[in-house]
């Protein structure tokens, strides 16, 4: 493991993501492979119910990971490999929480209508992955990260303002960047010490692909037993 991202999801993690496979530090780790490899979810759930913390089983195959669910275990994975360098990736918490709003937050509401009760009942009785992967989330987000308290705009906002501070106090200065992703290349390629590449810093639209690709991800899960 060469980069743990300790930054919250909603603050350019998919843009992360796609910038650290670009200068070589892939694969890398984010919801979207939890959302596309099968066995990830059951990985994780065991993660997120203390049945595991083999970080090199966990994670086998990745150079570097972001976002949830591997955020939600900085510390951890901080700790585990010592060598790796952290990136907190970092934005204003009014318009986290917006992106925060327009995306999980919109998600978890789906899944609290009738529809979306019954769904997830058919899948836990036929134990498909659509339950496993809300619980999984429910574990190591909402419980972990949240306190259970997604419904709370301003517990959110200090929860991600304390969170920031918490990894600033801990993992020393020569180890860590702190970084928006507005920035582009050069701290973070300063950072790694690796070229800045000849190509521009991608953008990636994390709230539009969330939305366009909800459905085709979710989908899958509620028929695939991994």
């Amino acid at each position: 493991m060469r980069v743990i991202g300790a930054g919250f999801g909603r603050t350019g993690t998919l843009t992360l993501k796609t910038a650290l496979e670009r200068l070589g530090l892939g694969p890398c780790h984010h919801m979207t492979e939890v959302f596309n490899n099968p066995g990830q979810i059951r990985r994780w759930l065991a993660v997120g119910r203390g049945r595991t913390s083999d970080w090199d089983s966990v994670l086998a195959g990745y150079r570097s990971c972001v976002d949830w669910p591997a955020s939600a275990y900085w510390r951890e994975l901080a700790e585990h490999h010592p060598e790796a360098k952290v990136v907190l990736t970092v934005r204003d918490p009014e318009r986290w929480l917006e992106s925060m709003r327009a995306t999980i937050l919109k998600q978890r509401e789906r899944g609290s209508t009738l529809p979306g009760k019954m769904i997830l009942r058919l899948s836990s009785l036929l134990g498909t992955d659509f339950a496993a992967y809300n619980e999984m989330v429910r574990l190591v987000v909402t419980d972990r990260v949240f306190d259970g308290r997604l419904n709370d705009p301003a517990h959110m906002i200090r929860t991600f303002q304390t969170h920031i501070e918490a990894v600033k106090a801990t993992i020393p200065s020569d180890r860590l960047l702190v970084f928006e992703v507005s920035q582009g290349w050069e701290p973070l390629c300063g950072f790694l010490d690796v070229p800045v590449p000849a190509e521009p810093f991608p953008r990636v639209n994390d709230t539009a692909d969330f939305q366009s690709h909800t459905r085709s991800r979710v989908a899958p899960m509620l028929l695939r037993r991994s």
